[in-house]
């Protein structure tokens, strides 16, 4: 409801714009809901569970007093339901004066400022309920959630004070936040699937992993609405779930054996595998070039990057992010170092056959920035993965390499020697049938 909502107001003052404004003012608006840089409307009922599953899991660890105590007052799901209406807060509640800066910060910082003043309600309304008769437990415990609305009405903090509160909590880093955010969304998603009865995907029993017929089936009947970007285009429409398994149309010189095919298909997010792979770049037809790479990879997302030395051996990866956010400056005027996120995964084909996906899936704790380097680039290099060493690493030309253990996915070195000579790289787009 909120998604609906929320939508309906921002094509709301889009259509005004267009009717009294002028045209810029509606172009700035237009652009705004549109954004592909920044995600501002959460469009899908998966990522708005997302979201608030996300402002959940961050208190329980940033507001820990306050979280026990809600728990005390609403045990079990009834706590779920507090914080699915954690936006209330902020948009329905906060007095207009509030509202304004926090927008403010909103549209320049993204979504990271609104977590951040939800930890501040929670904060303060712990603090309240502690002092002030007006919140006792016996008055609020059978409808929590409208009287952190009725108390944001009221907060009784002034609007800078309210964001300097928010702005001074540590260890609320947008990496962080980014990755509560993406196992939150690997969970659910895996569950949804688990729970989808007749099209449930079932897991195969062979060794290698490979997607039963029906699994296959399955596969092409899911679907989500996370964008794909095709090179400066619009995401086009997804792949009908019908006829052949999309990998058949893969012609590749690297791996040409089915069963690896659908191994390395099976690895890939199953959004993804509704789309049909295009070869973007291949050594064999437009040369060993770096540039050139850039040139025809780096403005899609994502992409699927497979390498054949000249032994033989056949691995690769998964990248998530645009190669072209090597090139985006932070708040310094300095280039990243390292960007991507925990979707971006290793694999390796020949002569061992393996997954090694980011290691802070299964952590349920912080690991540290060294397993959070997932890609980076440059005029002079590729690398992907980090932390005592480079998982994959080549150079400007596109003919010599290595490969190492690394922390970001715990991986061995993908070669046994190490040190790898290029035979052919191909890397792969996804876009709609």
């Amino acid at each position: 409801m909120l998604v609906l909502v929320f939508s309906l107001v921002c094509a709301f003052f889009v259509a005004i714009a267009a009717v009294f404004l002028e045209e810029e003012a509606y172009h700035c608006l237009a652009a705004l809901v549109g954004s592909k840089e920044k995600v501002f409307i959460n469009q899908t009922k998966l990522l708005h569970e997302v979201t608030w599953k996300t402002v959940m899991q961050i208190a329980k660890k940033h507001q820990k007093n306050s979280v026990s105590y809600f728990q005390r007052l609403c045990p079990g799901v009834k706590l779920e339901r507090v914080f699915m209406d954690w936006c209330w807060w902020i948009l329905a509640g906060l007095p207009f004066q509030h509202l304004v800066r926090i927008m403010d910060c909103y549209f320049h910082e993204g979504i990271k400022v609104l977590y951040r003043i939800a930890l501040v309600i929670i904060n303060l309304f712990h603090k309240e309920c502690q002092s002030n008769n007006e919140w006792n437990p016996d008055n609020i415990k059978n409808d929590i959630g409208n009287a952190l609305i009725k108390f944001c009405k009221k907060i009784p903090v002034s609007p800078a004070k309210l964001l300097h509160a928010a702005f001074s909590i540590r260890g609320l880093s947008s990496t962080y936040i980014s990755r509560i955010f993406i196992k939150t969304e690997m969970l659910l998603k895996s569950r949804s699937v688990l729970n989808s009865g007749n099209k449930q995907l079932v897991k195969s029993r062979s060794s290698d992993n490979l997607p039963t017929s029906q699994s296959q089936v399955n596969i092409q009947m899911m679907s989500h609405t996370l964008t794909i970007r095709e090179g400066q285009k619009s995401p086009g429409p997804r792949a009908i779930a019908m006829g052949s398994y999309p990998i058949h149309n893969l012609k590749s010189q690297i791996c040409s054996c089915e069963e690896s095919l659908f191994t390395l298909w099976s690895w890939l997010p199953v959004r993804i595998t509704m789309y049909q792979p295009v070869l973007l770049y291949t050594t064999e037809e437009h040369g060993c070039s770096l540039t050139t790479f850039y040139v025809r990879v780096e403005q899609h997302e994502p992409t699927l990057m497979m390498i054949k030395t000249c032994n033989n051996e056949v691995f690769g990866a998964y990248c998530s992010s645009r190669w072209f956010e090597r090139n985006i400056k932070d708040d310094k005027g300095q280039r990243q170092a390292y960007f991507g996120t925990g979707e971006t995964f290793l694999f390796s084909l020949y002569p061992e056959r393996a997954k090694y996906p980011w290691v802070g899936i299964a952590a349920d704790k912080d690991l540290g920035h060294s397993s959070e380097l997932f890609m980076a680039a440059d005029a002079k290099m590729i690398t992907i993965g980090g932390g005592e060493g480079q998982a994959i690493w080549m150079d400007e030309n596109i003919r010599f390499g290595k490969t190492d253990s690394c922390k970001t996915f715990n991986n061995p070195p993908l070669c046994p020697s190490g040190d790898f000579e290029i035979r052919v790289l191909e890397v792969y787009g996804f876009v709609g049938a």
